[in-house]
């Protein structure tokens, strides 16, 4: 299981700080790992941001990664999951001309059996939105591209754990008891 390479979902909680993502994006370069997917935004903790990362690595690698990415002062606590540990989805946008989309006999019952919705719609072009893992928006696009997709775009990962609350949440509870005890204790 060590040496088995798999797909890993990197979450990272930090201050947000600049030149952070360069920082951790530099460790997985040195590691010779390939980042296929970054997403970063705010957390649901004040001044604490959330940076989720898709790569695939062994076991042993990933952990290395992790403990290298945790050094960094600005980095409050770093986790790695297996896809059955998490929750996860991506954003995946099609834009097409109007004309050629309305070609399609059943574009309700195509956008219906993949969750899709339109999120813009004029005489030009028309935009449709699907939230999914990447085989569901890869499968979308198969579809549609025979209607002439003119752009599409995929989001990073997105990801909460399958824990109540976020893990750093028990992480600085923890060091936040510690420190209340150092503080008695200097008393």
């Amino acid at each position: 299981m060590e040496n088995e390479v798999r797909t890993y979902t990197v979450t990272i909680y930090t201050e947000n700080q600049i030149g952070l993502l360069a920082q951790i994006s530099n460790i997985f370069t040195r590691r010779s790992l390939s980042i296929w997917s970054l997403s970063a935004g705010a957390s649901s903790m004040e001044g604490i941001h959330n940076i989720t990362i898709v790569t695939d690595a062994t076991e042993r690698k990933i952990k290395e990664v992790v403990q290298q990415i945790e050094k960094r002062v600005d980095v409050v606590k770093a986790f790695f999951y297996t896809s059955d540990k998490i929750v996860y989805r991506e954003l995946a946008l099609y834009k097409m001309y109007t004309d050629d989309l309305l070609k399609c006999d059943d574009i309700e019952g195509l956008l219906n059996r993949y969750h899709a919705r339109i999120v813009e719609m004029n005489k030009t072009f028309t935009v449709i939105q699907k939230t999914g893992h990447t085989s569901e928006t890869a499968k979308l696009y198969d579809e549609l591209k025979e209607f002439g997709v003119r752009q599409f775009v995929r989001s990073g990962r997105i990801a909460v754990s399958r824990a109540m609350q976020e893990p750093v949440f028990k992480f600085l509870q923890k060091r936040e008891r510690e420190a209340e005890k150092i503080e008695k204790l200097n008393k």
